[in-house]
């Protein structure tokens, strides 16, 4: 349905690919990777022509249709959230607009010289906004609506009033309304609960056209592609198969590439010692000439690409005392909506407790109490003796000074640590070389998180409070974040969607749900074997 053939492209000085080459078949589900800065996003608004190809072509069928899902969400106002959501489904909703338009037209007295015309015109209209099951297209709009977490009342309230968070979601639902012959889907979940994840990974999976996507959730690729398209220093290599069978494959192509190369380099060396050793020998000029047109005829293999990989370990921290946090008989209520009625908990040196539950559930106003960022309506929340808590939350990224750089922000924080450290830390998060350099008032929500992080787990205390820390972290950076975490020697409490991120880190599980709170013993991996579900009201498939 879709080819890039022979694609050259380049932004600026960057070079993003030369005469790269991939394909999108019906049916097909294709995860798109690369680093970031590589080309992924280009990839997608080359296919919906909002960008060319410097040399090379980008072909879409004839009648294929393209809905494309971005981080770049407009201006949502004046709708109701069903209404917003119907009006960006593409065709169908330009229909039904225009059939409401013909149905006011034919009731108008001074167009009735033009009834004949106009009821031409509704009959055609009509019948392709039948074809396309418009008069459910209500009904299904709250459907996946439902199904990323609106409840039935928000679905009919102001659009402008939501969040950034939610008016993408709202985006994300258009796209999936449309039921385009390709979704182009780049970072779908950056927003989404756990809940909503697992909804959307189920729709994907039933969907019958062709599926390219970008995502940091390595448990969705898996679960979900049946082809990997990698974006490396200017080349697109295709790859069949899940992201674990990719980077197996990748990986055994590398030790390959990398023992011809060894194996031709000493062939090479041997021939020029031959040549340099009798050059000057008329005896030998015969040889010599023969094997000087021998190596220029030679195909030589490329050195293997060096995958930077930047590892940081953390400090351990001092140690606490055995109870590190509790909450006795708590209560806690926004108005009318009450959270938590006599709440206990009890958290201990060494425990990893991830808290699951629905929107409004409570869990981050639970890491709020703990941390010291809300008050309890009534009851107690204690902090143990000898602990040193970290608190990460979104808000953390409103604390850095914008008019300082990135490696100014935690020299200002860690003044005596020395320059090396710390740009290796930010390297491991992201900031590689000059990008330190950079001021925090142009970083992306994003980056801002990634500092914001690295400046709390450089000198790392012994109790981590974690609020989705996993939200704008690639692939390669969460992957660093969880080995480092599996080896820190105190206690921690977080809120993830990431199941990678819960299954490697959790040993203790608190489902938070309408009838109270229940712990589990045992990590994320037991709470889904224990319980049946994969999140709170979400069977295992």
């Amino acid at each position: 349905m879709i080819r890039l053939d022979s694609v050259s492209k380049r932004h600026g000085a960057q070079i993003l690919y030369v005469d790269a080459s991939m394909s999108v078949f019906r049916g097909e589900k294709v995860g798109l990777v690369g680093p970031n800065g590589s080309g992924k996003s280009t990839i997608f608004r080359m296919i919906t022509g909002r960008e060319g190809p410097d040399d090379g072509q980008v072909i879409t069928d004839k009648g294929v249709t393209v809905g494309y899902f971005s981080q770049d969400v407009g201006e949502m106002a004046g709708r109701t959230v069903v209404e917003e959501t119907i009006a960006g489904a593409g065709e169908v909703a330009e229909l039904g607009a225009e059939l409401k338009e013909l149905e006011a037209a034919m009731a108008d007295p001074e167009q009735a010289d033009q009834l004949d015309k106009i009821l031409d015109r509704f009959g055609d209209v009509q019948a392709r906004f039948t074809e396309l099951d418009g008069y459910a297209l209500d009904a299904k709009a709250r459907e996946i609506l439902a199904g990323l977490g609106f409840t039935q009342g928000r679905m009919d309230e102001d659009v402008g009033a939501l969040s950034g968070g939610w008016k993408m979601r709202v985006a994300l639902a258009q796209i999936l309304l449309m039921d385009p012959d390709v979704l182009l889907l780049d970072e779908p979940t950056n927003h989404l609960d756990i809940e909503s994840i697992l909804w959307l990974e189920q729709f994907l999976r039933n969907f019958a056209g062709g599926l390219v996507l970008t995502s940091h959730d390595r448990e969705l690729m898996n679960r979900l592609v049946t082809k990997i398209v990698e974006i490396d220093q200017g080349t697109l290599t295709t790859y069949t198969g899940d992201y674990d069978f990719y980077e197996e494959q990748r990986d055994i192509a590398a030790k390959q590439q990398e023992a011809q190369f060894a194996r031709q380099e000493a062939m090479l060396a041997k021939e020029r010692a031959f040549i340099d050793r009798f050059k000057a020998r008329a005896s030998h000029a015969a040889q010599v000439q023969s094997r000087v047109k021998k190596l220029e005829k030679i195909d030589t293999i490329e050195p293997p690409k060096k995958r930077t990989v930047v590892e940081f370990e953390f400090h351990q921290p001092e140690r606490s005392g055995e109870d590190v946090a509790s909450l006795a008989n708590v209560s806690k209520a926004y108005g009318d909506l009450v959270i938590y009625e006599g709440f206990d908990l009890l958290i201990r040196r060494l425990e990893r407790w991830c808290v699951m539950g629905v929107n409004g559930a409570g869990k981050s106003t639970l890491l709020k109490l703990i941390a010291g960022a809300s008050e309890p309506d009534e009851g107690e929340v204690r902090i143990g003796a000898s602990v040193k808590m970290g608190y990460f939350a979104q808000h953390a990224m409103e604390t850095l000074d914008p008019d300082l750089t990135v490696l100014e922000t935690l020299e200002r924080e860690y003044p005596k640590a020395s320059g090396g450290k710390l740009r290796t830390l930010l390297g491991a998060f992201g900031f590689p070389k000059d990008d330190v350099e950079k001021k925090v008032a142009v970083l992306s929500g994003g980056e801002k998180a990634r500092v914001a992080l690295a400046k709390m787990l450089y000198d790392p205390p012994n109790f981590l409070v974690l609020d989705e820390p996993t939200n704008h972290l690639d692939l390669q950076t969460k992957e660093m974040l969880m080995g480092a975490l599996k080896g820190f020697e105190g206690t921690l409490l977080f809120v993830s969607h990431d199941r990678q991120f819960l299954r490697a880190l959790s040993n203790r599980v608190l489902e938070l749900g309408p009838d109270g709170a229940h712990p589990y013993g045992g990590g994320y991996s037991e709470y889904v074997a224990q319980s049946g579900r994969e999140a709170p009201g979400v069977a295992v498939p």
